[in-house]
């Protein structure tokens, strides 16, 4: 019988604001009641699970010591469970998807955990590099001793697809009122696992999605680099928000579902990267896309929904220009801009709505994407079972 991988459940926490609701618990805490959510919806034994990967970008501080291990441990799950912390920079949880499945289908593993966790508020981003030179001489040398910027390299795609500040705006605006109608309509109850403070506040819904926006309101923001006369775009408004969360799937086979009793909700149908400039940076959810599309045998037209991380507005519409996508269909609920990018849980975050979003409304291909430091992307097909 051929292996597969196949997703039985995926669940996460809101999404907090920097300094808001979540920034008080610990990433290992954080990660350790996404675990024991998955566990608990699934009725799973976690004694059955082989490993957890977990997606970490700031691997410092708070975040080091193998958060994966820390947090399997944290959730009281027994000491044979192990786990190991991925970094691919914000498709790190994304990434440990793609290991999780291929685990299964080599027969390495037979029922994983793969998700992620960020805490912006608690260790900041860049911190794991205290102000030291990751790159070498080499890569300086390579690339003309230039320090790679992901708002550099967003300005660098406005210019190169021809965007306009009002576009991004328009776009940014757009994602807080899908989120905003999603939250409304009850679409993200069924994935969100609800944290509950010491105190007893109950953190239950995502924090960042902005009701009152207006294109006058983000019109009226500073841009990051440039001002606007001198060419600058992106501002606050139009990138994704400083964000803390978590987000957990459980893996297994076909086969072993079945001698679990467990119902898959979804099948990893493909799983690719690729690579472009690290100066860009955020061009490689295109050629990602492409490839996946190719391997996978499917055109554009035969994928029913679309989470393409929204780092910045120019990434999703550079990507739409190339790829030919549906607009309607890229993230119906909202994206980063709204509801935050917790680095490492991103990942696992976007996939868990996609899952949920697919199942809800019986879509049978799904592929998410996202652009990574260093000029990488992820990109996952999904199929609904």
């Amino acid at each position: 019988m051929v292996r597969d991988a196949v997703i039985v459940e995926a669940v996460r926490t809101p999404v907090g604001r920097r300094n808001g609701g979540l920034s008080g618990v610990h990433p290992t805490d954080l990660s350790a009641h996404v675990l024991g959510a998955l566990v608990e919806r699934i009725g799973v034994d976690p004694a059955v699970i082989d490993d957890v990967v977990w997606g970490c970008v700031s691997q410092v501080g708070e975040q080091t010591m193998d958060i994966a291990r820390n947090a399997a441990l944290a959730a009281g799950w027994p000491e044979t469970v192990t786990g190991t912390t991925v970094d691919r920079q914000c498709g790190s949880s994304q990434q440990a998807v793609h290991f999780a499945a291929a685990g299964l289908v080599a027969g390495h593993y037979d029922v994983v955990v793969a998700g992620g966790v960020e805490l912006m508020s608690r260790v900041p981003m860049f911190s794991a590099r205290l102000d030291k030179d990751p790159y070498g001489q080499a890569y300086a040398a390579r690339y003309n001793g230039v320090d790679p910027d992901q708002i550099v390299g967003a300005e660098m795609i406005v210019r190169q697809w021809g965007l306009t500040r009002t576009q991004l705006d328009e776009f940014a605006l757009t994602s807080h009122e899908k989120a905003a109608t999603a939250q409304d309509e009850g679409r993200f109850t069924g994935q969100i696992t609800p944290v509950t403070l010491p105190d007893g506040t109950v953190i239950a819904a995502d924090e960042g999605v902005r009701r009152d926006s207006t294109l006058e309101t983000l019109g009226g923001l500073k841009t990051v680099l440039k001002s606007a006369e001198e060419g600058g775009t992106i501002t606050a408004g139009n990138a994704s928000q400083i964000s803390d969360g978590s987000a957990a799937m459980l893996l297994t086979t076909s086969e072993k579902a079945t001698q679990l009793g467990l119902t898959p909700i979804a099948r990893v149908h493909t799983a690719v990267l690729a690579g472009a400039s690290p100066v860009i940076m955020l061009t490689a959810p295109i050629p990602a896309t492409q490839k996946a599309l190719a391997k996978a045998g499917l055109t554009i037209d035969e994928i029913g929904c679309f989470e393409v991380n929204e780092a910045f507005a120019p990434v999703p519409l550079a990507w739409l220009a190339d790829v030919g996508a549906d607009p309607k269909a890229l993230n119906p609920n909202g994206g980063a801009i709204a509801l935050g990018h917790p680095l490492g849980g991103s990942g696992a975050r976007l996939m868990t709505t996609l899952i949920h979003h697919m199942r809800d409304n019986g879509i049978r291909y799904g592929l998410q994407t996202m652009c990574e430091g260093g000029g990488q992307a992820n990109a996952t097909i999904l199929e609904l079972l």
